[in-house]
């Protein structure tokens, strides 16, 4: 079989969009691929910075895929596929091998609520068109989008790519009651259940923090740390919080295989229809809740 030429936005084991299209890779695509991406196409830091750039990265992606296919060749795009962006669809090759389309979150009453709730749904039915019409085996990451396509193309595609990634690990001696992934972006913001937080560390829960900093002297702030780690501090993890626009994110799975328990807030209870019962539904903003009743569901 020929090579398959691919453009990854990003391929590291250090965010959810890496390790989603090294999934792909090694589940769809095998070994027969060349993985491309802006670190390894630009050696020059100022390229980099501005190859590396999100909304640059993509347009990118079109130049390579188009480059390659004018050549004969198999192509393929990997991530950074969220479906508000009708661009791709419309511009990319035919014939291009997709990666599972991101996007679907619940969004909140942000500086971007508007465009997310109002404008990107008129993006997502031109994307729709474009994806059914061009491409072949459309996969979805999660089944967030489900409610925006037309019933004939829910029949075409296939959803939660995402729990490819479920694998449940042995289970190892627990010393950390919380483990959380904090991200300073504008929607995870205020999906974040700071003062949820607040009440478990004044029972003494003991709070680790990966991501981005949460400020507080009562965390232990780990920064961005590599997959190793990471799953390193979940094997000895009791519980983690989901994240309310998304409760399906890799770091969940990455919590579920590591038989760690995430707690979600009651307003989600309706919505998770995959590993129930490995999700606690708590009232985040009830203000007291019973420490014990924690204590209890880690054995």
């Amino acid at each position: 079989m020929n090579k398959i030429y691919c453009w990854a936005c990003d391929y590291s084991q250090s965010s959810g969009e890496g390790k989603l299209a090294i999934l792909f890779t090694h589940k769809n695509l095998k070994n027969n691929i060349i993985i491309y991406s802006p670190k390894k196409l630009f050696k020059n830091n100022f390229l980099f910075h501005i190859a590396n750039y999100k909304y640059t990265s993509p347009f990118i992606g079109i130049i390579f895929c188009w480059f390659f296919f004018l050549k004969g060749k198999n192509v393929c795009y990997l991530n950074y596929l969220p479906l508000w962006n009708s661009l791709l669809f419309i511009f990319l090759p035919p014939k291009t091998i997709l990666g599972p389309i991101t996007g679907g979150a619940v969004y909140y009453r942000n500086s971007q609520f508007l465009i997310r709730n109002f404008i990107f749904p008129i993006f997502y039915k031109i994307s729709e068109l474009m994806l059914f019409l061009r491409f072949k085996n459309i996969y979805f990451s999660t089944e967030l989008l489900k409610k925006y396509l037309a019933k004939k193309n829910i029949l075409k595609s296939k959803f939660n790519y995402i729990f490819n990634y479920f694998s449940k690990n042995i289970k190892k001696k627990k010393d950390i009651d919380f483990l959380i992934y904090y991200r300073k972006h504008t929607n995870k913001i205020s999906a974040f259940p700071y003062e949820f937080i607040k009440k478990l560390i004044s029972y003494k829960f003991k709070i680790y923090v990966i991501g981005d900093k949460l400020k507080s002297p009562f965390v232990t702030n780990f920064g961005y740390v590599n997959n190793f780690k990471v799953n390193s501090l979940l094997s000895r993890t009791h519980f983690s919080i989901s994240s309310n626009e998304n409760p399906y994110t890799l770091f969940a799975i990455e919590c579920l295989n590591n038989n760690v328990r995430i707690l979600a807030d009651n307003s989600q209870k309706n919505k998770i229809n995959h590993f129930k019962k490995d999700f606690i539904f708590i009232d985040f903003q009830k203000k007291n809740f019973s420490k014990n009743y924690l204590i209890f569901k880690k054995f």
